[in-house]
């Protein structure tokens, strides 16, 4: 089926539910038909140091910039932090899309990955013994027009053995269309693992496949939090406002599962798909236990 023709079938509201009064059955039910979840408010506890945190770290990245090392995604500056082609209006000739901070280096962050209401919601989903997949993620978009990330599965990034991680989302400020909401396609992880092209963002979705009128926005208050599936389809367009939209990621997945396929382009995705067959757990680096426990491996 063309997704031009396709309109979301369901409101925001429908796939919500508030911390205040949590159902977590409900939760996970919402999350296994639609391969999403909004939790108002899951994190609003940490917004706070989230948002100093995830600030310093981006002016420290700027500061590197005299610094950044060329690949093939960006420039990456000796933090971690990833910078891409600047808009037109920019007050530089590149904008940061992804945040050197991490577990490692934020209290604050390791603090909300390890949320004992989140884990209640993701061991209804994934069981009782739930590894974290990375050491954190955090995106920001820069004010007048910072970049958009077009419609796409994280799985073209890391596509797994099993079922994949679970990701929360979460919003640090108050975030709308204007300032680049999070847009999601409920049900999308039911198609599979779909082709993805190179685009200004990365991977993502041929527009003429999947327009941006086949997604959802999430509009959501600083704190609220979207949990989707590896192969759900999301993305979100520029920042029009003139601060910056941060938010921060923690991935999760049961911990006999691994990635098969890691890539950021469509060449390196093809030479890592005839690998895929050699890939194991063992040939990657476990996550930290967010709850239960490590039983014996593949």
């Amino acid at each position: 089926m063309n997704a031009k023709s396709l309109k979301p079938q369901i409101t925001a509201e429908e796939i919500s539910v508030s911390v205040d009064a949590l159902d977590i059955d409900r939760a996970a039910a919402i999350y296994r038909e639609h391969g999403c979840l909004v939790a108002r408010g899951l994190m609003k506890q940490y917004v706070a140091e989230m948002a100093r945190d995830i600030a310093a770290t981006v002016e420290r990245s700027v500061a590197m910039l005299d610094k950044a090392e060329r690949k093939p995604e960006g420039w990456v500056v000796p933090n971690g932090s990833l910078f891409i082609p600047a808009p037109e209006g920019c007050n530089r000739d590149k904008q940061i899309m992804t945040v050197g901070i991490s577990y490692y280096t934020s209290a604050a962050f390791l603090r909300a990955a390890t949320d004992p209401t989140a884990l209640d919601i993701l061991e209804a989903i994934l069981g009782p013994d739930i590894e974290l997949f990375g050491n954190g993620q955090s995106l920001v978009k820069e004010p007048v027009g910072g970049h958009p990330k077009h419609l796409h599965q994280d799985s073209a990034y890391f596509e797994h053995r099993y079922e994949g991680p679970v990701a929360i989302l979460t919003y640090v400020v108050d975030t709308d269309l204007v300032n680049g909401a999070l847009r999601i396609v409920p049900g999308s992880h039911n198609k599979g693992q779909l082709r993805h092209i190179d685009t200004f963002s990365h991977l993502g979705l041929d527009e003429d496949d999947w327009p941006w009128e086949a997604s959802l926005p999430i509009i959501g208050q600083a704190g609220d939090s979207i949990f989707f599936n590896v192969k759900t389809i999301h993305g979100s367009k520029q920042n029009h406002s003139d601060t910056p939209r941060p938010v921060f990621i923690n991935r999760y997945r049961r911990p006999n599962d691994y990635a098969i396929i890691r890539a950021t382009t469509t060449a390196n995705r093809a030479e890592a798909e005839k690998q895929a067959r050699q890939a194991r757990k063992t040939n990657e680096l476990r996550g930290l236990m967010a709850r239960g426990f490590r039983r014996d491996e593949e």
